[in-house]
């Protein structure tokens, strides 16, 4: 029985390795004022079309133009404000839209780190919905709470916090099904990482990008695990300057495999970048 819990304790504590492959980036811009800070990306399955948010309730569509697989341009629509329950666009003070999912059903789903709430909207032209907030989103840190949302296969939304509240706490997993939020487990937090985004691949399994600020620059990290929390894997970790502030990520599969789809956050600022990231999996 000891054994079994050291055994235990340090698969807890030695993720496993996948590799990732760089297929390219792409410096996306646009002289659109509220261009910018976009914080969460869906790809369709077919890996042409997107969705993405700003974290100022800001939302555009498009395509990607790809040669030989790596983008080389972007036909998107103009940023549009997200609407609140009466249709009029999210106020200022609580549009800090931070995490998406899209349902099979075209539904959408936006989590909102100012306000600690999940929103529902039939299309994200539409107006929305909150959905109903566990007590436990109301202790979240300001500046800190859910900064990342996930739609299983089965429907149920998954959301996390950007912080734990504590170096030595695991990373909370907030599950919304049959109309009823829960936390069935945790995510093992490890070094200076924060959460940035989420989704689950058509393999069923949650993907994390992480990131961590180190003063003149960002680096990031993907781990991926089974619903349950358990199998980690480590699939993806830059050096520092590599990318940008990568804060959405996308899961799908073309013929070669799985691929991530990753979007970074220029802040609005004139020395920041929004950046488009694929890489390959090829594990």
């Amino acid at each position: 029985m000891r054994h079994s819990l050291w055994l235990l304790a340090l698969l807890w504590a030695a993720p496993l390795w996948a590799d990732a492959v760089l297929i390219g980036h792409y410096h996306w811009q646009s002289d659109d004022p509220v261009f910018g800070g976009f914080s969460a990306i869906d790809v369709t399955d077919d890996g042409a079309g997107f969705v993405a948010i700003s974290d100022r309730g800001g939302f555009t569509s498009g395509r990607f133009k790809r040669e030989h697989g790596v983008i080389r341009a972007i036909d998107a629509a103009p940023v549009q404000p997200l609407r609140g329950t009466g249709g009029t666009p999210i106020a200022a003070g609580e549009n800090d839209s931070e995490g998406l999912a899209i349902g099979a059903d075209g539904q959408v789903f936006i989590s909102f780190e100012g306000v600690h709430l999940v929103r529902l909207f039939d299309s994200a032209w539409s107006k929305s919905t909150p959905l109903p907030r566990p007590r436990d989103f109301a202790d979240m840190q300001a500046n800190a709470s859910l900064e990342a949302l996930a739609i299983g296969l089965d429907g149920a939304l998954y959301t996390m916090p950007e912080r734990s509240g504590r170096a030595d706490l695991p990373f909370p997993v907030y599950r919304f099904k049959d109309g009823r939020w829960d936390q069935p487990f945790h995510i093992p937090r490890r070094g200076a990482f924060l959460i940035a985004g989420a989704d689950i691949g058509p393999d069923g399994r949650l993907y994390l990008l992480e990131r961590d600020f180190a003063g003149i620059g960002f680096r990031s990290r993907v781990r991926r695990f089974d619903l349950t929390g358990g199998r980690e894997e480590a699939l993806l970790q830059t050096s520092t300057g590599t990318h940008g502030n990568l804060e959405g990520i996308s899961v799908w599969q073309d013929a070669f495999g799985l691929r991530l789809t990753m979007i970074a956050d220029d802040n609005f600022r004139f020395f920041q970048q929004t950046e488009i990231v694929e890489y390959r999996l090829t594990d």
